[in-house]
């Protein structure tokens, strides 16, 4: 008699301890009853039957993923290999399990093809000073799209945009051709500022003749102060106007 009520006992026990379904926090399980959907239960303690309901798990938390590097034609024809990182997280199990046979690996292509098709409309020049922008519309894009398999994409940011070799010597030879540029154009605004303030000073030394002369001083005492073996001393004209004046008035023999 006792091993008739044992085995029943012993078949419940087995049941119950398969049917028992322990989930933490971070994890939803999506319940099918005889093939459809029934529910979403989680966290905690709860109980599925088995065979004739069936449960999945889901991940609820940020999922990283790493973007494989992607050969992009530019705007200006230039050839790039890009990498990216993808943070996103699952908002409505549902979703994610029904309308997606796999959601992380369609979200991978997603990304793949959305980095390829948005990097491609921007020039290099863009891809390098404008990641922020351009993380942005990766993000806003592949968002929208994978809104329907009840996926939330919380960020896109592109790591690494690779160039071949020649271009990295274009490159560095547009910034030294570009600097130069920055250099003459300093220089040239140098000479203008310089060039006003000498027409300003000679204006001012034109107005006394005293002026002239002490500045024509102050050029010889600098000029004496190197230790030259000769020094070759400017007359000025109105000095040579002086003379011939001079020679002029001297009286003649003559007289």
């Amino acid at each position: 008699m006792m091993l008739a009520y044992l085995v029943p006992a012993v078949l419940v026990l087995m049941l119950l301890a398969a049917s028992i379904r322990i989930l933490p926090e971070y994890k939803r399980g999506v319940v099918f009853f005889l093939g459809r959907f029934q529910s979403v239960k989680g966290p905690g303690l709860f109980i599925v039957v088995p065979v004739i309901q069936k449960m999945q798990v889901v991940d609820l938390r940020v999922i990283t993923m790493d973007v494989p590097e992607q050969d992009v034609i530019s705007q200006d024809n230039v050839t790039v290999k890009v990498n990216a990182v993808l943070y996103f997280r699952v908002v409505d199990p549902e979703k994610a399990i029904i309308q997606v046979e796999q959601y992380i690996s369609a979200t991978s292509q997603l990304a793949q093809t959305t980095l390829r098709s948005v990097l491609g409309k921007h020039d290099l020049d863009e891809m390098l000073s404008e990641r922020d922008k351009l993380n942005d519309d990766i993000q806003e894009i592949i968002d929208a799209s994978a809104e329907g398999w009840g996926i939330k994409v919380a960020n896109v940011e592109i790591k690494h945009v690779d160039l071949d070799d020649s271009m990295i010597r274009a490159i560095a030879r547009q910034a030294e051709a570009e600097r130069e540029r920055r250099a003459k154009v300093i220089h040239a605004e140098g000479e203008l500022q310089a060039s006003q303030k000498l027409v300003e000073a000679a204006n001012i030394m034109s107005e006394n003749s005293a002026a002239l002369q002490l500045r024509y001083l102050q050029t010889i005492n600098d000029m004496s102060n190197n230790h030259a073996s000769t020094i070759v001393v400017p007359l000025p004209i109105d000095i040579m106007e002086a003379f011939q004046q001079t020679k002029g008035t001297r009286p003649s023999s003559d007289e």
